[in-house]
């Protein structure tokens, strides 16, 4: 799930405004986009890229290593099952708002195919210096500089604040993986901490969190065998129970999904568990100085 410059990229919806503006800000930072689909607009030419009718028709002119959705709620369910049927590995699916019936679909589809969907919900992935596919900053230097410490988030504004406090103390970011905040998505915290532990390019990993679900207890079952330092920031300190907050899958029940409850099955597992995401920069600063 962590995209390379290597990559090919197919930008499905690019006609749309966002589509537009994001395929022009991904092609401008290095990332291989090959072209777009938009059925109505088929055999054009748009921001000078080929315009597909699907993933489908676009594979059998090239071979596709990634697709990122700007669709619309209600066509995502279409386009997954395009992107997956066209035989595309790496899916990043950015709408929220999937109704969960489709996404359960999409889902047994791609597991069915062997292939990966991030999202829905998502703010994208991010290899600084190499590749984006999404929406985050990572043209912004204040936010993405190369380095070595990878990300993970279910929130992309949390996610983006982390990488900003991560550089102004003096460290850089190997991959970013948003995860998405919806209820039900393909990628779970535990998975993105599987793939930056096995990244040669990451030597630390920093996680942002938020209550509700059991994501990050599941992720500290695996952040306990971990050599790899990690240190985490858990949104929803101050949130009563049983109120939904933020995202779709933010709704804590009981003690489940608690905020507590993560930070207890995190500690234990050995990941420092900060009170701000600018101290979760701090205490890998100081890991990455031998003063922790």
């Amino acid at each position: 799930m962590i995209i390379r410059g290597s990559e090919s990229v197919l930008v499905m919806g690019i006609t749309g405004k966002q589509g537009t503006f994001w395929a022009e800000r991904m092609r401008d930072y290095g990332t291989k986009i090959i072209g777009g689909t938009n059925p109505k607009r088929a055999g054009e030419t748009h921001i000078g890229l080929p315009v597909w009718a699907s993933a489908r028709d676009a594979a059998n002119t090239k071979p596709i290593d990634a697709a990122v959705l700007f669709i619309p709620p209600m066509g995502v369910k279409d386009a997954l099952l395009d992107a997956i049927g066209a035989g595309i590995a790496k899916i990043v699916c950015l709408t929220e708002h999937v109704p969960v019936q489709d996404t359960m679909y999409a889902l047994a589809a791609a597991r069915e195919a062997g292939a990966r969907i991030i999202g829905p919900n998502t703010a994208g992935l991010v290899t600084a210096g190499e590749s984006f596919v999404g929406f985050m900053p990572a043209f912004n230097p204040r936010v993405f500089q190369k380095g070595r410490v990878g990300v993970v988030s279910r929130s992309g504004s949390l996610g983006t604040l982390l990488c900003l406090n991560l550089v102004q103390n003096g460290l850089g970011i190997s991959s970013f993986v948003g995860i998405g905040g919806d209820p039900i998505i393909g990628t779970t915290t535990r998975d993105a901490l599987v793939a930056l532990n096995e990244d040669p390019a990451t030597d630390m990993i920093a996680l942002v969190g938020e209550i509700g679900g059991g994501m990050e207890e599941e992720a500290a079952e695996y952040a306990r065998t971990m050599k790899k330092p990690v240190a985490a920031f858990i949104a929803g300190a101050a949130s009563p129970p049983g109120k939904k907050m933020g995202h779709a899958g933010a709704i804590v029940m009981g003690d489940k999904g608690s905020w507590a409850g993560k930070k207890t099955a995190l500690e234990a597992a050995g990941v420092a568990v900060t009170s701000t995401p600018n101290d979760v920069a701090v205490v890998l600063a100081r890991i990455a100085a031998g003063k922790a």
